[in-house]
């Protein structure tokens, strides 16, 4: 097996209006992620931006396989205020994006 077949790439979106609302969670999250990598080898983040279109700040994470993401959003839904997150459905072939965005 080589080093691409034992990573999966995944999106971690948060919406405009929940970072408008808390201004602070941008550089909460990059932290936590920065942290879970510390904890988890073969975990790391490729890319952060922020989509000026959208107003969306999107991270772009390499998550070895075995590796639950969905475990990850939940540690990560105890650090910042409360919110929702959802699965933006993609293409089969895409690769797997999550939305985080302000509780109704």
């Amino acid at each position: 097996m080589d080093e691409q077949d034992s990573v999966q790439v995944v999106e971690l979106r948060i919406s405009y209006r929940y970072a408008a609302e808390h201004h602070w969670v941008v550089q909460a999250i990059g932290g936590f992620l920065s942290a879970y990598f510390m904890e988890h080898p073969g975990f790391r983040v490729q890319r952060s931006i922020e989509e000026l279109e959208s107003g969306t700040h999107l991270w772009i994470c390499e998550v070895p396989h075995g590796m639950k993401f969905l475990r990850l959003l939940r540690r990560l839904k105890e650090d910042i205020p409360p919110c929702a997150t959802q699965q933006i459905p993609t293409e089969p072939t895409a690769r797997p994006s999550y939305l985080i965005d302000c509780a109704e």
